[in-house]
């Protein structure tokens, strides 16, 4: 079974706010962000959830936003948009993600943003996997993606492997597997002498 994880599609979610931050800045400014441009210097507090936000991280958020964002606020319609993707996922309850997803896909389509057009087709087409997250109790792929990079850090570092057997061992023994070994027998040395 085929799942979109909550991390992939999180991410997939935020893209379009970075990719909508920096339409805008182009247009407005003619360049990419810069250090002091309004948008650029509240890139980060774009994708922080709203429970991480502090009272001063939420002033420069809206600051920022109101400083740079265009007049039909597309970013800050973006940026909502993201976020309700990302509360989607911790409903956990199936029924309650079923409806969801419409309620969103519906918001995507009113706010006629090709960004948030283009991620909303790309959720619709992959509604079935969306949903079956929801199925499996919210499986993720995250724990074998872990050890894919660690195996290619082992092999990076080992410069290569000629031998297929060393290169399935250097990762066994990285990962700190306990062996059934069996321990060579204590040579016995002189009896401690008796004290008298």
């Amino acid at each position: 079974m085929r799942v979109l994880d909550a991390f992939h599609v999180v991410r997939l979610g935020f893209a379009p706010v970075d990719d909508v931050r920096r339409r805008i800045q182009q247009e407005q400014l003619g360049h990419r962000g810069r250090t002091g441009d309004p948008l650029y210097g509240i890139r980060r507090l774009l994708r922080r959830h709203h429970d991480h936000h502090s009272e001063r991280s939420w002033a420069r958020l809206l600051a920022g936003l109101d400083a740079g964002d265009t007049t039909d606020e597309q970013l800050a319609r973006t940026r909502g948009a993201a976020q309700d993707l990302r509360l989607i996922y911790q409903t956990g309850d199936r029924a309650r993600a079923i409806a969801a997803p419409y309620q969103w896909l519906a918001y995507c389509a009113d706010a006629d943003i090709p960004e948030l057009t283009r991620l909303a087709r790309t959720i619709d087409s992959r509604r079935a996997e969306f949903l079956a997250y929801f199925d499996t109790g919210g499986v993720s792929n995250g724990p074998t993606e872990a050890v894919n990079l660690l195996i290619k850090k082992i092999k990076r570092v080992g410069h290569g492997f000629r031998n297929f057997d060393n290169y399935r061992l250097r990762p066994l023994l990285h990962r700190g597997i306990d062996w059934n070994t069996i321990h060579a027998t204590p040579i016995r040395g002189r009896p401690p002498h008796s004290a008298a």
